[in-house]
């Protein structure tokens, strides 16, 4: 006796897209004002169908631009100037605070599966991306081969 299983696809056409059995690969991206050109390069090759959440931190409201995403996914503006450092101390907030505190909420909150096959490509500076790499390994038993960030930064083993 013989079983067919049948598997969703993975091809990339705007028709395979539309299907309702197509596979959607959810993406977990961040970047700051310093990545923003590797950031649009890197959603330019993104299907169209792609899922997931974008976080772009940003000095100040005046670096928030018209950013192209796919339809299926969000964008998040965090903009420095307008948050704190560390609760209660009411010191402004510290380049990669922003994108480590909604990168790392929104992964306890959606990255929450054994199974979970987010791709994440760390953009951002060194110092929310190295948090961010520690808390998705550490804590949420991400790993590490799973992680895309800057080989600059020495935080994931070759």
């Amino acid at each position: 006796m013989s079983t067919s299983t049948s598997h969703p696809s993975t091809e990339h056409s705007a028709d395979a897209c539309r299907a309702s059995r197509h596979t959607r690969v959810q993406h977990l991206i961040t970047a700051d004002e310093s990545s923003l050109a590797e950031l649009e390069a890197l959603l330019a090759t993104l299907p169209i169908c792609s899922t997931g959440r974008v976080f772009i931190e940003v000095p100040d409201p005046t670096w928030v631009t018209d950013i192209r995403v796919p339809a299926r996914m969000t964008l998040t503006w965090l903009d420095r100037s307008s948050r704190t450092g560390a609760p209660g101390t009411g010191r402004a907030c510290p380049t990669g605070r922003a994108l480590a505190r909604a990168v790392t909420a929104w992964a306890d909150e959606m990255m929450c599966g054994e199974d979970d096959e987010t791709r994440v490509h760390l953009l951002g500076g060194y110092l929310g991306t190295a948090d961010i790499v520690d808390h998705l390994t550490e804590r949420l038993g991400v790993s590490a081969s799973a992680i895309h960030a800057p080989a600059r930064y020495r935080l994931l083993a070759d």
